[in-house]
C-alpha cells in the first residue's frame, strides 16, 4: 500500500552543503546532463511500452495513458511518443542523448527533420550550437521544404483526373489520380463504408479487399444520392439496424436474438451499446413470428437532454481521454429500467463506450461524479498518485550508465559554440547540399 506524503513530511532529499558558486554551476551542468540521459532512458521505455501495447487497457493511445498515469499534458505526451519512435531510427542522435550530450529540447527539434541519411550532419550542428540555434535551423529547413513541397503539390494537383468506361463484360472500369488530401478522404470513406458492410472478421477474410472496396464504393454512391435527392423518404435505408429482443437488451449475458439487418449476429453487449443513444421501434410478434404491431420510432436521448449532457461533460469521461466526439451512455441501461435523465447519462467516446459495454469495464455515476472500474472490479483512479522516489535521484541511472561505460560530467552537455553570430542561410544551404 503506497503511503501518501503529508504537507508536514520532510523532503526526501537533504539540503546540499554550502559550496563556492563556481562549483554550484558545475553541479547544475552535471545534473542537467544526467537528466538528459534519464530522459533518453524514459523515451526508450515509452517506445517499448507503445510497441508492446501496454497502454491498450481501456486507453485510446499511449499518449492518453501517459496523460493519465504520469500527469503529462496530452500534447506533451504525444510529443514524447513521437520523439521516442523517431529516435528508434536514429542511432547517432540516440547515442548522443544517452551520454547527456544533447538535451531533449534539441532532440525534439531535430527529430522533426532528421533521417538516417542526414542525422550525422545534424548531430554535428547540434553539438556546435545552442537549443535556440537548432530550433531556428529546423524551422528554416521546414520552411524551405514547404516551398518545394508546394511547388511539387501544384504540379501533382494539375495532373488529377478520373476516367470511367464500360468494358466488354459490361463492368464499369474506374481509373483515377487524386491529390493526397482528396485521396485520404476517399480512402477513409471507403474504409468506413467497408466497415459498415463487413463487420465480421470472417467476411473480411473470405472477401478480397478489392471486392470489399467495390461494394463500399456502391454504398457511398447510394448514400450520397439519397442524401441530396431523397433525404426525407429513404434515409432509413442507410442506417444501421439491429434486431434485438427485450430479454437480450436487459441482460448482456443473455443468449437471445441480436442481429443486424442483414442477419449478422452481434453480441448482446454490442446491441446494448448501439441502443444507448439511438432511435428505437418496438415490434410485437405472435408465437409463430407474425408481426402483430409496429410502434412509432422514438429517440432515447432527446436533443434537450443531449445539450445539457454536452454542457456538463464536454468530453469523454473515461480517465485520461480528451475526445470531444462522444456518444451518450446510459449508466443503467433503459432496457433494464434506467431512465433517460441527466443523472443516468455520461458522455463516452466510441472507443470507451465499447470498453464499458463489451470489454468488461464498469462505472458508477453519483451527483455528476463518475467512478470507473477495471474488468477485475478494481477501482480506476481519475489520476493516479505520483510514485514515491526511493533513494537518491538518478542513483539507479548512474549505475546503469557506469555499467555501459558512460561517464557524465559537467562538460557532457557543453556545446562547441563560442558565441559567434549564427548564419542561418548558410547552415540551411550547407545541410541541404549534403542531402
Amino acid at each position: 500500500m503506497r503511503q501518501e506524503p503529508t504537507a508536514l513530511s520532510p523532503s526526501p532529499v537533504p539540503p546540499l552543503p554550502e559550496c563556492p558558486v563556481e562549483d554550484l554551476g558545475e553541479q547544475i551542468a552535471e545534473l542537467s546532463a544526467q537528466i538528459q540521459a534519464a530522459n533518453y532512458c524514459l523515451l526508450v521505455l515509452i517506445r517499448q511500452f507503445d510497441d508492446r501495447g501496454g497502454w491498450n487497457v481501456g486507453f485510446a493511445s499511449c499518449a492518453h495513458w501517459l496523460n493519465w498515469r504520469t500527469g503529462l499534458a496530452l500534447g506533451a505526451s504525444r510529443e514524447k511518443v513521437r520523439v521516442a519512435h523517431a529516435l528508434g531510427e536514429l542511432p547517432l542522435l540516440s547515442e548522443s542523448m544517452s551520454r547527456g550530450e544533447l538535451s531533449y529540447s534539441k532532440i525534439r527539434a531535430l527529430t522533426r527533420v532528421a533521417t538516417p541519411e542526414n542525422e550525422e550532419e545534424l548531430l554535428t550542428f547540434a553539438r556546435c550550437g545552442s537549443a535556440a540555434h537548432v530550433e531556428r535551423l529546423v524551422r528554416a529547413w521546414r520552411r524551405v521544404d514547404r516551398i518545394a513541397d508546394q511547388e511539387e503539390e501544384q504540379r501533382r494537383h494539375a495532373s488529377r483526373s478520373v476516367d470511367a468506361f464500360f468494358d466488354d463484360d459490361g463492368m464499369l472500369v474506374i481509373r483515377g489520380r487524386l491529390d493526397a488530401e482528396a485521396g485520404a478522404v476517399v480512402m477513409r470513406a471507403l474504409e468506413a463504408a467497408s466497415e459498415a458492410l463487413y463487420q465480421s472478421t470472417e467476411e473480411k477474410v473470405e472477401i478480397p479487399v478489392g471486392q470489399r472496396r467495390a461494394d463500399a464504393l456502391q454504398l457511398l454512391a447510394e448514400s450520397a444520392l439519397a442524401h441530396e435527392l431523397d433525404r426525407g423518404t429513404s434515409g432509413d435505408r442507410y442506417q444501421v439496424v439491429v434486431h434485438v429482443d427485450a430479454e437480450t437488451l436487459a441482460d448482456a449475458d443473455s443468449s437471445g436474438i441480436s442481429v443486424l439487418e442483414d442477419g449478422q449476429h452481434v453480441p448482446a453487449g454490442t446491441s446494448q451499446r448501439l441502443a444507448c443513444d439511438a432511435g428505437k421501434v418496438v415490434v410485437r410478434h405472435a408465437r409463430d413470428g407474425t408481426v402483430l404491431d409496429v410502434g412509432r420510432k422514438t429517440r432515447t436521448v432527446s436533443p434537450a437532454i443531449r445539450r445539457a449532457l454536452n454542457t456538463r461533460d464536454q468530453i469523454c469521461r473515461f480517465p485520461g481521454c480528451q475526445s470531444k466526439f462522444c456518444e451518450a451512455h446510459h449508466v443503467k441501461h433503459w432496457a433494464q429500467g434506467g431512465e433517460t435523465r441527466l443523472d443516468n447519462l455520461v458522455l463516452l467516446c466510441r472507443r470507451h463506450h465499447r470498453a464499458v459495454h463489451e470489454e468488461g469495464f464498469s462505472m458508477k455515476l453519483a451527483e455528476g461524479e463518475v467512478s470507473f472500474y477495471w474488468p477485475n472490479g478494481r477501482p480506476m483512479p481519475q489520476a493516479p498518485s505520483a510514485p514515491t522516489l526511493a533513494g537518491e535521484p538518478l542513483e539507479l541511472l548512474l549505475r546503469l550508465l557506469e555499467q555501459q561505460g558512460i561517464k557524465i560530467d559537467a562538460e557532457s552537455g557543453l556545446p562547441d559554440w563560442d558565441g559567434e553570430s549564427f548564419d542561418l542561410e548558410w547552415a540551411v544551404d550547407a545541410l541541404r547540399l549534403i542531402n
